[in-house]
């Protein structure tokens, strides 16, 4: 950068830069939002938003004293390293993404104490988990009226109930990954009705019932009684080397989570489960609540949608390590 600004005298604005991102009071939000107002318009030119992607991101670290820095789960690596991990969210066409907020994710043990004080961490700034994170950043971006999109995540954000009962309440459709010990209702069935009160025996009864022979399962076992019948192959674009292709099924369910403690059912939603030809089950699962009326190939299109930000994240993993 300092080189392209100012090629007779790189070194200077190379300074001044450094001095810019590391002292000098800016804000960072604001920062993305401008970059926004300019860049997005010129995306939505080539398609319209189709999708709002939930995503973090870690940075490897030799040292320990960089902000954040702790041994977590690295995406980069694939494996528990010590890193920095950021949390985005990103607007995406069908061809091109942009990211429209970045946060630091700080573990505990850096929102208090000596390591809070010699980091300079602001006093407000509290504990919050990566889906807190991504949470805030989508309220913000509908109250900044941003193109809304199908809001897609992985099982590390799209397995929490509260994380998707949030986005329902915004008004905001998902297609996110859970793990495959998230239980359902199967298809047709639904938690028992609140029994009526008994005579003489207390309070009128409120929550829903289960009992030993009306339970939920879980979605691979779900998954593993389906017909033969249920499984479509599927492809969804195209690959460096061939079309990408799999086969997939999708059933109407209900979450269960805690349902007993409910007065009503959840409402039914989209499972949709994948399990390659070569995989003897299923290998990955999601959760949508996309139309009833919406196909199966339009399901795994959006669901396959993250693709585009891991490409952009190894593109800046790319450009951190060669910088």
């Amino acid at each position: 950068m300092a080189a392209r600004l100012a090629p007779d005298n790189v070194r200077r604005m190379h300074q001044s830069l450094h001095h810019l991102v590391a002292d000098a009071p800016w804000n960072d939000e604001e920062m993305l939002a401008q970059v926004r107002r300019e860049v997005l318009p010129a995306v939505e030119k080539h398609g319209p938003v189709v999708a709002w992607i939930v995503d973090d991101t870690g940075f490897p670290k030799q040292g320990r004293h960089s902000v954040g820095v702790a041994r977590q789960y690295c995406g980069q690596v694939g494996k528990q390293d010590n890193c920095q991990v950021a949390v985005s969210l990103s607007v995406s066409t069908w061809n091109a993404s942009l990211p429209i907020a970045w946060r630091l994710y700080l573990p505990e043990v850096w929102c208090q104490g000596d390591k809070r004080e010699r980091a300079g961490v602001p006093e407000g700034i509290e504990f919050q988990t990566k889906p807190e994170i991504a949470l805030q950043q989508i309220r913000k971006a509908v109250e900044q009226k941003v193109a809304a999109g199908v809001v897609l995540a992985d099982a590390g954000y799209g397995n929490g109930t509260p994380f998707r009962s949030a986005l329902t309440q915004l008004g905001l459709s998902y297609v996110v990954g859970i793990e495959s010990s998230t239980t359902v209702w199967e298809p047709g069935q639904q938690p028992l009705p609140v029994p009526p009160r008994k005579p003489g025996r207390g309070a009128t009864p409120t929550r829903l019932q289960r009992s030993a022979d009306h339970q939920p399962v879980s979605v691979k076992q779900l998954a593993l009684g389906l017909p033969p019948s249920a499984w479509k192959d599927i492809a969804w674009r195209p690959g460096s080397q061939e079309t990408l292709r799999s086969r997939f099924a999708a059933v109407r369910v209900r979450p269960a989570h805690r349902d007993e403690k409910r007065t009503v059912p959840r409402s039914e939603e989209w499972l949709l489960i994948e399990c390659p030809k070569k995989e003897s089950a299923p290998t990955k699962y999601w959760l949508s609540t996309l139309a009833a009326q919406t196909s199966l190939k339009a399901l795994v299109k959006i669901a396959k949608h993250r693709w585009i930000i891991e490409r952009d994240y190894e593109e800046l993993y790319y450009c951190v390590i060669n910088s």
